[in-house]
């Protein structure tokens, strides 16, 4: 079985984020990267599938050689071989999702695993936009999946319950927490990453379909008010709470 899993280089979600000079980026200084935690989960997959039903694993990262530290991550968890995408520029979900089908439409995987979203951007689009750029069938926010007979019968969250599907392979699937837990790469495995080559392929230039103008961030939370001491402040709690917090 042939396995794939695309995934980002991010921010680590513990990190404090500025936003840059220019106003459409963050500020990079001090910031550690990390690969992306949903993306986590779809390696772990990849893996699980693969002891479960022999195969190779390929993990995929579109960037620059920062994003090496991610895939050299993804090789010590255990993938097979690494692939490089590379691209300095910026892109918008569509240019990311184009250069990952074109190489994806080569490498012809029997199933492709991504993150259920990205947690820089947080679009969860990508996944989606590769299979329908593919023209497989794709299922997101899996949380549970099995692979037998060439199908794939896929569990997801929906709003107050969830959805279980069947689909023949090849397919896309967009992992969410809760389908597995990552392992930790063990010191043989970070230290067979090193010296583990990482493929290097170039990408076609795309016209992005959409333009970041601004980032900023959420204004500040007012400081808190205390409106009495007893009861007799309760209507006026009432009143605030209806008029200007406008949660009642």
């Amino acid at each position: 079985m042939k396995l794939a899993a695309c995934i980002n280089h991010v921010p680590d979600t513990a990190a404090k984020i500025n936003i840059a000079a220019d106003g459409k980026t963050i500020d990079k200084s001090g910031v550690t990267y990390v690969i992306s935690p949903y993306d986590e989960i779809a390696v772990e997959e990849c893996l699980r599938l693969k002891e479960k039903n022999g195969g190779d694993v390929t993990v995929i990262s579109l960037g620059g050689d920062a994003h090496k530290e991610t895939l050299r991550k993804a090789l010590a968890m255990g993938a097979d071989k690494a692939v490089l995408l590379r691209d300095d520029s910026v892109r918008d979900s569509s240019g990311v999702a184009r250069a990952l089908a074109d190489y994806l439409k080569e490498l012809s995987p029997d199933i492709v695993f991504f993150g259920k979203q990205s947690v820089d951007y947080d679009d969860g689009a990508v996944g989606v936009m590769v299979a329908e750029m593919l023209g497989l069938p794709s299922v997101s926010v899996v949380v549970k999946l099995d692979i037998a007979d060439g199908k794939a019968t896929a569990e997801r969250e929906i709003e107050g319950g969830r959805e279980v599907l069947e689909t023949s392979l090849p397919a896309v699937f967009t992992t969410q927490k809760g389908l597995n837990e990552p392992r930790y790469p063990s010191l043989k495995g970070i230290m067979g990453a090193k010296s583990k080559p990482i493929e290097e392929r170039p990408t076609s230039p795309v016209t992005a379909k959409i333009e970041l103008l601004l980032m900023q961030k959420p204004p500040a939370k007012p400081a808190g008010r205390i409106i009495g001491t007893d009861v007799s402040a309760v209507p006026e709690l009432v009143r605030l709470l209806h008029e200007e917090a406008k949660v009642i």
